[in-house]
């Protein structure tokens, strides 16, 4: 298929307020009489607010006024609160005070007199598993997750621990959930090669940029919320719901958002506090958090303690898998990143049998949230040291082994509720790593593994991952305008990769319009918004371009049957070129856009928005009737064919020196590969690999959680104390690529792509460590220079195999 728009590059329209710094974030926004508040956070890992005394501190000059746990409704049991009188980690915010400046509030909270009463903690999911251990929470709760799976308890019994060696192998008692497919026993027993360890995943902070900053106010009824989201349509209705509204009493203006990698997918707890505030003192209320406070409310990557056993055959395929993840949690509810590991093992790496068990703990740290690659990119991280593991005892070339073991269109992953496995309907992943292993030059680099120049190793890695990349059944809605402008009306929000651009232009392609005549409508649920999925997940190119789509089929019809009623015909007999709508037989015969709007608002009906789809969500059919009369309406729900689970593949291949006195790394080159279908916006997607592969570096070789066990205080809070990777940590110039294959189960053959590119750099990464090394697998993330130096020296780690949230 030939494109006018797509896989061209462009200039988004918020490029130019971002470069110019016009654009408005959400501590940009004033209103008049506005205020502002601060938080009093807990010093304490675990305990009871047993008494507040602000008598004196609410006396203070300037202070407005404060709100506690009392004042805003609690969410359903065992999810994150705003404000709590049990606050489950250090940072939990219990108490706002809003007053005429930031100082002033700061003032008034260091007058606030608090009775704490101090509770157990724990920071390991195994202690908390243990009988008669130590839970996060007063609940009686110790498990639970979002979706599936309601906030429970579990206990191992002491015969579980006992079985095995502590710290070191994990006790494996009873899963909260587990699948298997195939005979896995006998599988095991066909394999050349079994390996079995004990691995770690650190939990990690999201680091936005931008800290989840929020201003709040009431008018006429209404609510306005400035907030920090890179969601905007799908954000509404749990944020209306937090408020005790209806989504048509809020409005959310989220136009701009400096980073959230998951952690600002839908509205959070926080973002609430000064809109309670607002209503309580009756003035706008701006709150701003800090930096430290980022830390704390920003939440974090979940981490995992595991146990993986899998098996190859002499060539190299993997026979059988078994993998167990005790999921660290932190304090509440958190997303379900331990089933994404089986997902994405069975479906990457294809065995014949597989069996997975899983359960997520609470500890009290920081409240979890899916980050880029919630699950698929720690299984990465474990997995792909192991296939080199595989292939150096099978002799086997460490690129080979895994096209060996890569899926293909039509593959099957994990098993869904029905027991059949879910389906894919296109996987590159094989033409991802050839194009990865010409660009990188692959069989040249091999030559210099191993090579020493003075302390210094050259280590050679590949790695791989994957994340499923799409949703359908979400809609989209168009107006073209009497003076012929496409408004193209968008509800994902604006995480920084230009996809509410980027995946509107299938609407231009389709009615052939020119880029320059389509304005974009976002960020403003008073714009009229359609319903549409949030921004997360690596979606919104597949699930976005299948709503502007269908949206655009129904206007280019509705176009051809206003031509045919008035110039006679039939709509068949029509096409269009972008500026009119003409008779093939004879294109002087012919429509302006801009007429054929004016054509639909004197119509009426369905032309103008008076008759909408029955099939359409509320959100979009409020939209649409905010529309109605102004020009030609297109709306529609996507029902196009879902044939399976789209999803994203990504290779990466890195060089290094790994300087053995320090154990330190410096890396060499680096070469990522997308499979992400049709590329919609080739330099948009050029960012997106980039920016991945950077992340990928922090979480492989720099970030991570620390606690100290004994009074439970975070050991690193800041950027500095939590670095993630700078320009001094990459290679001089960085190197992407693309398959650039069609899905076939989407319009255009596009789908997402971010996360997976994030997980193949770490993995990469972490390949070529142990390559440097001779093969060490440390089935740990991150490895630390003074892991290095101690497996170089022959000296024991510091840290068991199973300890978690340590320096």
């Amino acid at each position: 298929m030939t494109f006018k728009l797509i896989g061209k590059d462009f200039i988004p329209h918020d490029v130019v307020a971002k470069v110019t710094g016009s654009a408005k974030y959400a501590e940009d926004f004033r209103a008049e009489g506005m205020v502002f508040c601060r938080l009093l956070t807990s010093p304490m890992p675990h305990a009871r607010v047993k008494h507040i005394d602000a008598t004196e501190a609410l006396k203070m000059e300037g202070v407005l006024g404060m709100i506690t746990a009392d004042d805003i409704p609690a969410g359903p049991p065992g999810f994150a609160p705003s404000l709590t009188r049990e606050p489950m980690y250090v940072g939990e915010p219990i108490l706002a005070v809003a007053a005429i400046s930031e100082q002033a509030a700061e003032d008034c909270i260091e007058k606030i007199k608090i009775d704490y009463e101090p509770l157990p903690f724990t920071h390991d999911p195994l202690e908390s598993l243990f009988p008669g251990g130590k839970d996060a929470r007063g609940d009686g709760f110790n498990i639970g997750t979002l979706a599936g799976l309601p906030p429970g308890k579990i206990k191992w019994t002491a015969a579980d621990f006992a079985r095995v060696k502590q710290g070191e192998q994990l006790p494996m008692g009873k899963p909260a959930e587990e699948w298997a497919f195939g005979d896995v026993d006998a599988e095991f027993k066909k394999c050349k090669v079994v390996y079995e360890e004990p691995f770690v995943t650190a939990s990690l902070a999201h680091h936005s940029m931008e800290p989840r900053s929020a201003m709040a106010y009431w008018q006429n009824g209404k609510c306005f919320v400035h907030a920090s989201l890179q969601s905007q349509a799908f954000a509404l209705p749990p944020l209306a719901q937090m408020l005790g509204l209806k989504p048509e009493e809020v409005v959310l203006i989220a136009e701009y958002c400096g980073g959230g990698f998951g952690s600002k997918g839908t509205a959070y707890p926080c973002m609430v506090i000064p809109a309670y505030l607002s209503k309580k003192i009756g003035k706008p209320v701006m709150m701003r958090i800090s930096r430290a406070e980022e830390f704390y409310l920003g939440s974090a990557r979940n981490a995992f303690q595991g146990n993986i056993k899998v098996g190859f055959d002499a060539a190299g395929k993997l026979l059988a898998a078994d993998v167990y993840v005790v999921q660290d949690s932190g304090a509440h509810v958190s997303f379900w990143d331990y089933r994404a590991v089986g997902d994405a093992l069975a479906l990457v790496y294809q065995p014949n049998a597989m069996r997975w068990r899983g359960l997520p703990v609470f500890t009290n740290a920081p409240t979890r949230t899916a980050q880029r690659g919630p699950g698929q990119n720690q299984l990465a991280c474990v997995m792909e040291p192991l296939v080199d593991r595989a292939a150096r005892e099978l002799k086997l070339d460490r690129v080979e082994i895994r096209k060996r073991n890569n899926p293909v269109n039509g593959s099957g992953g994990s098993p869904g509720p029905d027991g059949k496995r879910t389906v894919v309907p296109s996987a590159y992943l094989r033409d991802a790593l050839d194009k990865g292993r010409a660009k990188f030059n692959w069989d040249e680099r091999m030559k210099r593994s191993g090579r020493k120049n003075g302390p210094r190793v050259t280590g050679i890695g590949v790695g791989q991952a994957f994340h499923p990349s799409g949703f359908a059944g979400f809609d989209g809605l168009l107006c073209l305008k009497p003076d012929g402008k496409l408004h193209i009306h968008t509800g994902i929000g604006n995480l920084g990769t230009f996809s509410h651009s980027g995946t509107s232009r299938i609407a231009a392609e389709v009615l052939k319009i020119d880029w320059e005549d389509c304005v974009i409508e976002r960020g403003d649920s008073r714009r009229n918004l359609p319903w549409n999925i949030g921004q997360f997940g690596s979606n919104t190119s597949y699930t976005m371009t299948r709503t502007n789509y269908v949206a655009a089929q129904d206007m280019l019809a509705k176009l051809r049957e206003i031509a045919a009623q008035d110039l006679g015909g039939k709509p068949e007999d029509y096409d269009v070129d972008g500026k009119n709508v003409f008779a093939k037989s004879n294109p002087s015969k012919s429509l302006s856009y801009g007429d054929a709007a004016k054509r639909a608002i004197a119509l009426g009906g369905k032309f103008d928005g008076h008759d909408l789809p029955k099939d359409i969500n509320p959100m979009t059919q409020a939209s649409a009737t905010a529309l109605a009369g102004s020009g030609l309406i297109g709306v529609a729900k996507d029902n196009l064919p879902w044939t399976g689970q789209p999803s994203a593949f990504a290779a990466c291949f890195i060089e290094i020196e790994l300087d053995t006195e320090t154990g330190m790394h410096r890396i060499v080159d680096l070469v990522s590969v997308a499979d992400c279908g049709t590329v919609i916006h080739p330099k948009g997607l050029e960012t997106q690999i980039k920016g991945g592969a950077v992340q990928g570096i922090g979480m492989a070789s720099l970030e991570r959680l620390v606690f100290d066990p004994q009074n439970g205080l975070p050991a690193n809070v800041g950027l500095h104390q939590q670095k993630p990777p700078s320009y001094l940590d990459l290679p001089a110039e960085m190197h992407t690529d693309a398959v650039d294959k069609p899905d076939p189960s989407n319009p255009v053959g596009a789908k997402g792509i971010g996360e997976p590119l994030m997980g193949a750099s770490a993995s990469a990464l972490l390949c070529a460590i142990s390559d440097a090394m001779g093969g060490h697998v440390f089935n740990r993330t991150p490895v630390l220079p003074d892991m290095i130096v101690n497996q170089l020296a022959g000296r024991p780690q510091p840290r068991k195999p199973l300890s978690i949230n340590t320096q």
